[in-house]
Protein backbone atom coordinates (compact mmCIF):
# COMPACT_ATOMS: atom_id res chain seq x y z
CA UNK A 1 0.00 0.00 0.00
CA UNK A 2 0.93 3.44 -0.91
CA UNK A 3 0.07 6.19 1.36
CA UNK A 4 0.17 9.47 0.50
CA UNK A 5 -1.02 13.33 0.81
CA UNK A 6 -2.68 14.16 -2.83
CA UNK A 7 -2.91 11.70 -5.53
CA UNK A 8 -1.56 14.48 -8.14
CA UNK A 9 1.41 14.21 -5.91
CA UNK A 10 1.61 10.76 -5.86
CA UNK A 11 1.58 10.08 -9.81
CA UNK A 12 4.09 12.82 -10.17
CA UNK A 13 6.42 12.41 -7.58
CA UNK A 14 6.13 8.26 -7.07
CA UNK A 15 4.65 7.06 -10.29
CA UNK A 16 7.87 5.07 -10.97
CA UNK A 17 8.23 3.62 -7.62
CA UNK A 18 4.80 2.85 -8.04
CA UNK A 19 5.48 0.97 -11.41
CA UNK A 20 9.11 -0.79 -10.43
CA UNK A 21 7.06 -1.96 -6.85
CA UNK A 22 4.85 -3.53 -9.67
CA UNK A 23 7.21 -5.30 -11.59
CA UNK A 24 8.91 -6.40 -8.56
CA UNK A 25 5.65 -8.73 -8.03
CA UNK A 26 3.26 -6.40 -5.91
CA UNK A 27 -0.03 -5.27 -6.15
CA UNK A 28 -0.32 -1.32 -5.42
CA UNK A 29 -3.11 -0.21 -3.68
CA UNK A 30 -2.84 3.51 -3.27
CA UNK A 31 -4.39 5.56 -0.82
CA UNK A 32 -4.40 9.28 -1.25
CA UNK A 33 -6.42 13.03 -1.07
CA UNK A 34 -8.18 13.64 -4.92
CA UNK A 35 -7.49 16.61 -6.09
CA UNK A 36 -10.04 18.30 -7.91
CA UNK A 37 -9.74 18.12 -11.59
CA UNK A 38 -7.10 15.37 -11.53
CA UNK A 39 -8.25 12.52 -12.96
CA UNK A 40 -6.45 9.97 -11.55
CA UNK A 41 -7.30 6.78 -13.78
CA UNK A 42 -5.10 8.38 -16.50
CA UNK A 43 -2.13 9.61 -14.41
CA UNK A 44 -1.50 6.64 -12.09
CA UNK A 45 0.52 3.29 -13.13
CA UNK A 46 -1.89 0.63 -15.25
CA UNK A 47 -2.76 -1.78 -12.08
CA UNK A 48 -2.34 0.36 -9.44
CA UNK A 49 -5.92 0.84 -7.80
CA UNK A 50 -6.62 3.73 -6.22
CA UNK A 51 -8.80 4.74 -3.28
CA UNK A 52 -9.68 8.43 -2.07
CA UNK A 53 -8.55 9.17 1.26
CA UNK A 54 -10.14 12.27 3.00
CA UNK A 55 -7.48 13.57 5.33
CA UNK A 56 -6.71 17.27 5.93
CA UNK A 57 -3.24 18.65 4.22
CA UNK A 58 -2.57 20.87 7.08
CA UNK A 59 -2.13 20.25 11.10
CA UNK A 60 -1.57 17.74 13.29
CA UNK A 61 -4.55 16.84 15.41
CA UNK A 62 -5.35 12.86 15.07
CA UNK A 63 -9.14 13.68 16.37
CA UNK A 64 -9.84 15.77 13.18
CA UNK A 65 -8.91 13.06 11.40
CA UNK A 66 -10.78 10.82 12.94
CA UNK A 67 -12.40 9.46 9.47
CA UNK A 68 -9.29 9.07 7.70
CA UNK A 69 -7.34 7.03 10.62
CA UNK A 70 -10.85 4.90 10.44
CA UNK A 71 -10.52 4.24 6.77
CA UNK A 72 -6.53 3.69 6.70
CA UNK A 73 -7.19 1.20 10.22
CA UNK A 74 -10.07 -0.69 7.88
CA UNK A 75 -7.98 -1.16 4.92
CA UNK A 76 -4.88 -2.23 7.21
CA UNK A 77 -6.36 -4.59 9.16
CA UNK A 78 -8.58 -6.55 6.16
CA UNK A 79 -6.37 -6.23 3.07
CA UNK A 80 -3.66 -8.33 5.19
CA UNK A 81 -0.72 -5.78 3.37
CA UNK A 82 2.70 -7.01 2.80
CA UNK A 83 4.01 -4.06 2.71
CA UNK A 84 2.98 0.23 3.41
CA UNK A 85 5.14 2.74 2.05
CA UNK A 86 4.53 6.03 3.25
CA UNK A 87 5.70 9.96 2.79
CA UNK A 88 5.41 13.41 3.58
CA UNK A 89 4.68 14.45 7.18
CA UNK A 90 0.72 13.19 8.25
CA UNK A 91 0.61 10.09 5.82
CA UNK A 92 4.04 9.18 7.35
CA UNK A 93 2.87 9.56 10.99
CA UNK A 94 -0.74 7.73 10.44
CA UNK A 95 0.42 4.70 8.46
CA UNK A 96 3.42 3.63 10.25
CA UNK A 97 1.74 3.86 13.75
CA UNK A 98 -1.52 2.30 12.12
CA UNK A 99 0.77 -0.27 10.27
CA UNK A 100 3.02 -1.40 13.66
CA UNK A 101 -0.43 -1.99 15.26
CA UNK A 102 -1.53 -4.06 12.33
CA UNK A 103 1.68 -6.09 12.38
CA UNK A 104 2.45 -5.21 8.63
CA UNK A 105 5.71 -7.06 7.74
CA UNK A 106 7.33 -4.00 6.36
CA UNK A 107 6.80 -0.53 6.77
CA UNK A 108 9.09 2.43 4.82
CA UNK A 109 8.86 6.15 5.20
CA UNK A 110 10.30 8.47 2.82
CA UNK A 111 10.80 11.79 4.31
CA UNK A 112 10.78 14.61 0.97
CA UNK A 113 11.92 17.19 3.14
CA UNK A 114 11.28 18.18 6.63
CA UNK A 115 9.44 21.31 5.83
CA UNK A 116 7.36 23.98 7.28
CA UNK A 117 7.36 22.84 10.55
CA UNK A 118 11.67 22.25 10.93
CA UNK A 119 12.40 25.54 8.64
CA UNK A 120 13.76 28.27 11.07
CA UNK A 121 11.29 30.78 12.79
CA UNK A 122 10.19 32.35 15.60
CA UNK A 123 6.51 32.31 15.72
CA UNK A 124 4.98 30.34 18.55
CA UNK A 125 3.09 28.60 15.71
CA UNK A 126 5.96 27.09 13.78
CA UNK A 127 7.63 26.46 17.29
CA UNK A 128 4.41 24.50 18.23
CA UNK A 129 4.68 22.57 14.81
CA UNK A 130 7.92 21.96 15.40
CA UNK A 131 7.56 20.72 18.69
CA UNK A 132 4.45 18.50 17.25
CA UNK A 133 6.00 17.37 14.13
CA UNK A 134 9.15 16.09 16.55
CA UNK A 135 6.89 14.29 19.10
CA UNK A 136 4.77 12.70 16.25
CA UNK A 137 7.98 11.80 13.94
CA UNK A 138 9.83 9.57 17.06
CA UNK A 139 6.43 7.80 17.34
CA UNK A 140 6.17 6.65 13.73
CA UNK A 141 10.04 6.34 13.20
CA UNK A 142 10.19 3.72 15.62
CA UNK A 143 7.30 1.96 14.07
CA UNK A 144 9.25 2.19 10.79
CA UNK A 145 11.83 -0.64 9.62
CA UNK A 146 13.76 2.36 7.38
CA UNK A 147 13.37 5.99 7.18
CA UNK A 148 14.53 7.58 3.81
CA UNK A 149 15.43 10.89 3.71
CA UNK A 150 16.72 12.86 0.77
CA UNK A 151 19.79 14.36 1.83
CA UNK A 152 22.36 13.49 5.01
CA UNK A 153 21.05 16.78 6.54
CA UNK A 154 17.36 15.47 7.55
CA UNK A 155 19.04 12.60 8.49
CA UNK A 156 21.82 14.37 10.81
CA UNK A 157 19.15 16.35 12.57
CA UNK A 158 16.66 13.55 12.90
CA UNK A 159 19.56 11.50 15.06
CA UNK A 160 20.67 14.60 16.93
CA UNK A 161 17.01 15.54 17.61
CA UNK A 162 17.00 11.93 18.97
CA UNK A 163 13.66 11.73 16.66
CA UNK A 164 15.62 9.07 14.72
CA UNK A 165 17.03 6.80 16.93
CA UNK A 166 19.62 4.77 15.16
CA UNK A 167 21.50 5.16 12.17
CA UNK A 168 20.81 1.90 10.64
CA UNK A 169 17.28 2.88 10.40
CA UNK A 170 17.73 5.71 8.27
CA UNK A 171 18.94 5.43 4.53
CA UNK A 172 19.36 7.89 2.08
CA UNK A 173 18.08 8.58 -1.76
CA UNK A 174 19.00 11.10 -4.17
CA UNK A 175 15.93 12.86 -4.41
CA UNK A 176 13.10 11.20 -6.67
CA UNK A 177 15.05 11.61 -9.60
CA UNK A 178 14.10 12.95 -12.72
CA UNK A 179 13.34 11.39 -16.01
CA UNK A 180 16.40 12.83 -18.25
CA UNK A 181 14.30 11.85 -21.66
CA UNK A 182 11.45 13.48 -20.74
CA UNK A 183 13.44 16.62 -19.71
CA UNK A 184 15.79 16.75 -22.39
CA UNK A 185 18.76 18.97 -23.23
CA UNK A 186 17.80 22.33 -25.09
CA UNK A 187 19.14 25.00 -26.86
CA UNK A 188 19.51 27.85 -24.56
CA UNK A 189 17.56 30.93 -26.25
CA UNK A 190 18.26 33.93 -27.98
CA UNK A 191 17.71 37.17 -26.12
CA UNK A 192 18.51 39.13 -22.80
CA UNK A 193 19.33 36.83 -20.12
CA UNK A 194 15.85 35.19 -18.12
CA UNK A 195 16.28 34.18 -14.74
CA UNK A 196 13.20 31.59 -13.90
CA UNK A 197 12.11 30.94 -10.52
CA UNK A 198 9.55 27.71 -10.56
CA UNK A 199 8.57 27.14 -6.99
CA UNK A 200 5.66 26.91 -4.58
CA UNK A 201 4.68 30.61 -3.70
CA UNK A 202 5.59 30.81 0.21
CA UNK A 203 7.73 32.64 1.71
CA UNK A 204 10.32 30.22 3.02
CA UNK A 205 11.10 29.24 -1.09
CA UNK A 206 12.80 32.73 -1.12
CA UNK A 207 10.91 33.95 -3.18
CA UNK A 208 11.11 37.68 -1.22
CA UNK A 209 14.67 37.27 -2.19
CA UNK A 210 14.27 36.32 -5.66
CA UNK A 211 11.65 39.80 -5.96
CA UNK A 212 14.58 42.09 -4.32
CA UNK A 213 17.43 40.87 -6.18
CA UNK A 214 15.40 41.32 -9.37
CA UNK A 215 15.45 45.00 -8.53
CA UNK A 216 18.99 44.99 -7.78
CA UNK A 217 20.14 43.29 -11.12
CA UNK A 218 18.06 45.05 -13.27
CA UNK A 219 20.28 48.02 -11.98
CA UNK A 220 22.97 47.04 -13.50
CA UNK A 221 21.55 44.78 -16.50
CA UNK A 222 18.60 46.67 -17.55
CA UNK A 223 17.40 43.92 -19.67
CA UNK A 224 17.37 41.18 -18.05
CA UNK A 225 13.88 39.02 -17.58
CA UNK A 226 12.61 36.97 -14.47
CA UNK A 227 10.10 35.24 -14.64
CA UNK A 228 8.14 33.76 -11.08
CA UNK A 229 6.51 29.94 -12.16
CA UNK A 230 3.87 29.05 -9.16
CA UNK A 231 0.55 29.82 -7.92
CA UNK A 232 -0.94 30.91 -4.46
CA UNK A 233 -0.15 27.99 -1.37
CA UNK A 234 -2.10 27.01 1.52
CA UNK A 235 1.17 27.07 3.22
CA UNK A 236 0.89 29.61 6.68
CA UNK A 237 3.62 31.50 4.61
CA UNK A 238 1.93 31.63 1.34
CA UNK A 239 2.68 35.12 -0.68
CA UNK A 240 -0.35 36.78 -1.50
CA UNK A 241 -1.89 36.94 -4.68
CA UNK A 242 -2.45 40.60 -4.39
CA UNK A 243 1.88 41.06 -4.04
CA UNK A 244 2.02 38.77 -7.13
CA UNK A 245 0.21 41.40 -9.01
CA UNK A 246 1.64 44.28 -7.64
CA UNK A 247 5.35 42.95 -8.18
CA UNK A 248 4.12 42.14 -12.30
CA UNK A 249 2.85 45.90 -12.58
CA UNK A 250 6.09 46.98 -10.89
CA UNK A 251 7.42 45.50 -14.01
CA UNK A 252 9.88 43.81 -11.82
CA UNK A 253 8.84 39.77 -12.79
CA UNK A 254 6.70 37.86 -14.98
CA UNK A 255 4.53 35.76 -13.37
CA UNK A 256 2.36 33.12 -15.73
CA UNK A 257 0.96 31.62 -12.70
CA UNK A 258 1.11 27.63 -12.23
CA UNK A 259 2.00 25.81 -15.61
CA UNK A 260 0.75 22.20 -15.58
CA UNK A 261 4.09 21.52 -17.95
CA UNK A 262 7.12 23.50 -17.11
CA UNK A 263 9.35 22.66 -19.96
CA UNK A 264 8.57 25.76 -22.11
CA UNK A 265 9.69 27.85 -19.28
CA UNK A 266 12.72 25.86 -18.89
CA UNK A 267 13.85 26.21 -22.61
CA UNK A 268 13.15 30.08 -22.46
CA UNK A 269 15.33 30.74 -19.54
CA UNK A 270 18.99 30.65 -19.31
CA UNK A 271 19.37 30.05 -15.86
CA UNK A 272 17.18 28.68 -12.73
CA UNK A 273 17.37 29.97 -9.69
CA UNK A 274 16.03 28.67 -6.19
CA UNK A 275 16.81 31.03 -3.18
CA UNK A 276 14.77 28.81 -0.77
CA UNK A 277 15.79 28.01 2.78
CA UNK A 278 12.25 25.67 2.66
CA UNK A 279 13.58 22.07 4.23
CA UNK A 280 13.96 20.53 1.24
CA UNK A 281 14.31 17.03 0.30
CA UNK A 282 16.14 17.48 -3.12
CA UNK A 283 14.09 20.50 -5.07
CA UNK A 284 13.10 18.36 -8.56
CA UNK A 285 12.74 21.67 -10.13
CA UNK A 286 16.51 22.02 -9.78
CA UNK A 287 16.92 18.59 -11.11
CA UNK A 288 15.20 19.33 -14.36
CA UNK A 289 16.53 22.80 -14.88
CA UNK A 290 19.81 20.74 -14.62
CA UNK A 291 18.39 18.19 -16.84
CA UNK A 292 17.72 20.77 -19.63
CA UNK A 293 21.15 22.62 -19.55
CA UNK A 294 20.49 25.46 -17.11
CA UNK A 295 23.10 26.25 -14.61
CA UNK A 296 21.33 27.02 -10.60
CA UNK A 297 21.40 29.44 -8.46
CA UNK A 298 20.74 27.67 -5.01
CA UNK A 299 21.04 28.45 -1.56
CA UNK A 300 23.87 26.47 0.36
CA UNK A 301 20.97 24.68 2.94
CA UNK A 302 19.82 21.40 3.28
CA UNK A 303 18.59 19.61 -0.36
CA UNK A 304 19.18 22.49 -2.24
CA UNK A 305 23.08 22.42 -2.01
CA UNK A 306 22.72 18.49 -3.01
CA UNK A 307 22.16 19.83 -6.51
CA UNK A 308 25.00 22.09 -7.21
CA UNK A 309 28.60 21.75 -6.84
CA UNK A 310 29.60 25.45 -6.63
CA UNK A 311 31.37 27.06 -9.74
CA UNK A 312 30.95 23.86 -11.17
CA UNK A 313 26.80 23.39 -12.51
CA UNK A 314 26.18 26.93 -10.45
CA UNK A 315 26.76 29.06 -8.20
CA UNK A 316 25.84 28.04 -3.90
CA UNK A 317 24.23 31.50 -1.80
CA UNK A 318 23.77 31.94 1.83
CA UNK A 319 19.87 31.42 2.67
CA UNK A 320 17.99 35.10 2.84
CA UNK A 321 20.61 36.94 1.28
CA UNK A 322 19.10 38.94 -1.87
CA UNK A 323 22.40 40.62 -2.19
CA UNK A 324 24.40 37.40 -3.01
CA UNK A 325 21.43 36.54 -4.84
CA UNK A 326 21.68 39.78 -7.04
CA UNK A 327 25.19 39.42 -7.90
CA UNK A 328 24.99 35.59 -8.87
CA UNK A 329 22.49 36.73 -11.19
CA UNK A 330 24.77 39.68 -12.27
CA UNK A 331 27.73 37.44 -12.61
CA UNK A 332 26.06 34.61 -15.13
CA UNK A 333 24.93 37.42 -17.06
CA UNK A 334 27.90 38.87 -18.08
CA UNK A 335 29.18 35.59 -18.96
CA UNK A 336 27.21 34.03 -21.49
CA UNK A 337 29.74 31.35 -22.11
CA UNK A 338 29.64 30.17 -18.13
CA UNK A 339 25.99 30.01 -18.44
CA UNK A 340 26.55 26.99 -21.44
CA UNK A 341 29.52 25.35 -19.66
CA UNK A 342 27.62 25.25 -16.27
CA UNK A 343 24.64 24.11 -18.14
CA UNK A 344 26.03 20.76 -19.35
CA UNK A 345 28.27 20.00 -16.14
CA UNK A 346 25.02 20.39 -14.40
CA UNK A 347 22.99 17.69 -17.47
CA UNK A 348 26.13 15.31 -16.54
CA UNK A 349 25.91 15.74 -13.01
CA UNK A 350 22.15 14.72 -13.21
CA UNK A 351 22.68 11.76 -14.95
CA UNK A 352 25.19 10.42 -12.57
CA UNK A 353 23.51 11.52 -9.54
CA UNK A 354 19.84 12.02 -9.98
CA UNK A 355 18.51 9.82 -13.28
CA UNK A 356 15.29 8.01 -12.88
CA UNK A 357 16.15 4.87 -13.06
CA UNK A 358 19.07 4.66 -10.50
CA UNK A 359 17.26 6.40 -8.23
CA UNK A 360 14.12 4.36 -8.32
CA UNK A 361 15.92 1.05 -8.38
CA UNK A 362 17.69 1.97 -4.87
CA UNK A 363 14.57 3.26 -3.57
CA UNK A 364 13.07 -0.10 -3.93
CA UNK A 365 15.94 -1.64 -2.65
CA UNK A 366 15.03 0.22 1.08
CA UNK A 367 11.42 0.06 0.22
CA UNK A 368 11.63 -3.67 0.08
CA UNK A 369 14.32 -4.86 2.15
CA UNK A 370 15.97 -8.12 1.51
CA UNK A 371 13.50 -9.24 -1.28
CA UNK A 372 14.86 -7.56 -3.96
CA UNK A 373 18.55 -6.75 -2.39
CA UNK A 374 19.76 -9.63 -5.10
CA UNK A 375 17.45 -8.75 -8.20
CA UNK A 376 19.53 -8.12 -11.41
CA UNK A 377 17.57 -4.85 -11.33
CA UNK A 378 17.39 -4.74 -15.28
CA UNK A 379 15.75 -7.96 -15.36
CA UNK A 380 13.61 -8.01 -12.11
CA UNK A 381 12.31 -3.65 -13.15
CA UNK A 382 11.51 -4.19 -17.40
CA UNK A 383 9.34 -1.30 -17.03
CA UNK A 384 12.49 0.63 -15.93
CA UNK A 385 15.18 0.69 -18.35
CA UNK A 386 18.91 2.15 -17.73
CA UNK A 387 19.19 5.81 -19.31
CA UNK A 388 21.16 6.18 -22.27
CA UNK A 389 24.74 8.05 -22.49
CA UNK A 390 24.07 11.60 -21.38
CA UNK A 391 24.13 13.95 -24.49
CA UNK A 392 26.37 16.65 -24.88
CA UNK A 393 23.91 18.91 -27.28
CA UNK A 394 20.83 19.16 -27.81
CA UNK A 395 21.21 18.00 -31.56
CA UNK A 396 22.12 14.58 -30.15
CA UNK A 397 18.87 15.06 -28.88
CA UNK A 398 17.12 15.19 -31.33
CA UNK A 399 19.12 11.99 -32.90
CA UNK A 400 21.49 13.32 -34.69
CA UNK A 401 25.38 13.36 -34.11
CA UNK A 402 27.42 16.49 -32.99
CA UNK A 403 29.03 16.76 -36.62
CA UNK A 404 25.50 15.25 -38.45
CA UNK A 405 24.07 19.06 -38.62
Amino acid sequence: MFVGADVKYMAAFRGALIRATQAAGYDVLILATPVPGFQPEGELPQGARFLPWNLRKAGLNPLADVSALRTLWGLLRDRQCKLVFAHTIKPVIYAMVLAWFARVPRRAALIPGLGYAFTEGRSVKRRVTALLGRLAYTAAFRCAHVVLFQNPDDQAEMLSLGVLDCESRGAIVNGSGVDMEAFPLTDLPEGPPTFLMVARLIRDKGVYEFIEAARRVRQVVPAARFVLVGAPDENPAAILASEIQSWVSEGIVEAPGHLPDPRPAYAACHVFVLPSYYREGTPRTNLEAMATGRPIITTDSPGCRETVIDGHNGILIPPRDAGALADAMIALARSPELIRTMGQAGRRLCHERFELWSVTSSTLLHVTGAETRNCDLSIAYPLLTPAKPVPETANEVAGRGPHDA
